[in-house]
């Protein structure tokens, strides 16, 4: 009884790691999610920018707003570059922390087999023990009969 006591406490344990990891896993999709949202507001921002630009030229310009254009459309660059890296660290946390989640959910379903293997082997001898007595009783049972 004492290694089920254990199995079900390592058990148990298991089942919290497996509840932090999935959060963490929950917490790292979400952050790629966003991260993507996020350059995708960038890239529509800067689609846009770049039409106002393409009609201020049409409309004609002075050189130093054609520069003021130019400069801002290049920070958008920068950002929009920072954002995909933002979203590469993000893609490899989330990937870290699935194989983290994968792991610890593979812990805990080693314990539970064990647990299952060591409840099947008691009630096996549980049910051996019964049988002897059965057998046991129906043999003196016969025997005071004679």
């Amino acid at each position: 009884m004492a290694k089920t006591s254990a199995l079900d406490t390592l058990i148990e344990l298991a089942q919290r790691e497996v509840d932090d990891a999935a959060k963490r896993l929950g917490a790292a999709l979400k952050a790629v999610e966003e991260a993507q949202q996020k350059l995708t507001m960038l890239d529509g921002f800067r689609n846009d920018y770049a039409m106002r630009l393409e009609g201020a030229q049409v409309a004609g310009m002075t050189p130093m707003a054609y520069r003021n254009f130019i400069a801002f459309m290049d920070k958008l660059d920068i950002a929009i570059n920072g954002q995909r890296e933002v979203i590469k660290h993000a893609q490899y946390k989330s990937t870290q922390e699935k194989a983290a989640w994968q792991e610890s959910e593979r812990k805990r379903l080693s314990y539970r087999t064990l647990h299952d293997r060591a409840a099947q082997q008691a009630l096996k001898l549980e049910n051996k023990r019964d049988q002897k007595q059965m057998d046991e009783h129906a043999a003196r049972q016969a025997y005071h009969k004679r």
